[in-house]
């Protein structure tokens, strides 16, 4: 994964790719082979809702063999485990954690202590593996009502954890309402993760469109995910990637645009001020921080296309 650290004089950014995350079933040994093709920047093998129950063991065994194969190429490989009270969530971990894991993604948690008992299961497969400590990663998925009560809390219970992940469908079932096209019914909720993960510095995913042949919905539902705050999306076929990461990265005018700022804030720096005016309107520090964030973020993924 594409991290740097962008050193400024009053604030650092840290920025992490994860603007599209391709679901593949653990079970489609061909899926898993078409996904070294994949320009997501992160391959999320799913032993959970794709899979069927009687072939969660099989599907634990082929993600062991394809985390390493999948592995490079600018991209990172995570898995999506089963949730804790399925009881697959162990042996799952033990059969995928290694060097070539980046993270796992964990359904249906709800609370602090789902979150910290997840990192003491981690914790000793790390040690197995040779690996350093905080090495998996974690993307809870948020999807009840609970969740979202406690979303706050659980965005800070685990250093390992880089992101939320927001669920609508299970959100959805677990509120009793029915999806609908427009999305209402899941505004707050989709908000309260974004909100919640930018406040604890970790990024919001938001979850998959679920209409893989259409497109231009595709790119409207992104969008109202990333003005929402959400740093990337969920895909659950190829077609999607190249939309999430185009939806997701800074396009080319609000890239110029924030170089244009900082030249002007040095110099207005030089000259003492602390504001200033461009095209109309007033660039103080709060501008200057957003044009510093773009640009590390467009550097991040310049050098990751460049891998």
């Amino acid at each position: 994964m594409a991290i740097m650290v962008c050193p400024c004089d009053e604030w650092r950014v840290l920025v992490e790719l994860l603007r599209s995350l391709v679901f593949v079933p653990g079970n489609r040994s061909n899926m898993l082979e078409r996904a070294l093709a994949f320009n997501a920047d992160v391959i999320m093998v799913d032993l959970e809702d794709s899979v069927p129950p009687g072939e969660k063991v099989a599907a634990r065994d082929l993600a062991q063999e394809w985390v390493p194969r999948l592995y490079g190429k600018g991209r990172e490989v995570m898995v999506r485990v089963n949730s804790l009270d399925t009881g697959l969530t162990r042996e799952e971990l033990a059969a995928v954690i290694g060097p070539r894991l980046y993270g796992v993604s964990v359904g249906k948690v709800e609370s602090v202590w789902d979150l910290q008992e997840i990192d003491r299961i981690i914790a000793p497969l790390e040690v197995a593996a040779g690996l350093e400590p905080g090495h998996v990663k974690v993307i809870p998925w948020i999807e009840s009502a609970k969740s979202i009560m406690n979303v706050q809390q659980m965005s800070t219970a685990s250093p390992r954890i880089i992101a939320l992940a927001f669920g609508a469908e299970d959100y959805t079932n677990d509120m009793g309402i029915q999806r609908t096209d427009l999305g209402e019914e899941v505004y707050f909720a989709r908000s309260t993760v974004a909100v919640a993960a930018r406040a604890a510095g970790i990024g919001s995913l938001d979850g998959p469109f679920v209409a893989f042949r259409d497109p231009e919905s595709l790119q409207k539902d992104a969008q109202t995910a990333r003005q929402m705050g959400h740093t990337g999306k969920f895909a659950i076929h190829p077609s999607q990637i190249e939309i999430l990461n185009e939806v997701f990265s800074p396009n080319v005018d609000d890239v110029a645009y924030a170089r244009r700022v900082m030249t002007a804030w040095d110099q207005a720096k030089a000259a003492g001020r602390g504001s200033l005016d461009l095209d109309g309107k007033m660039v103080d520090v709060p501008v200057v921080k957003r044009a510093q964030n773009l640009l590390a973020f467009a550097e991040a993924i310049e050098q990751q296309v460049n891998l």
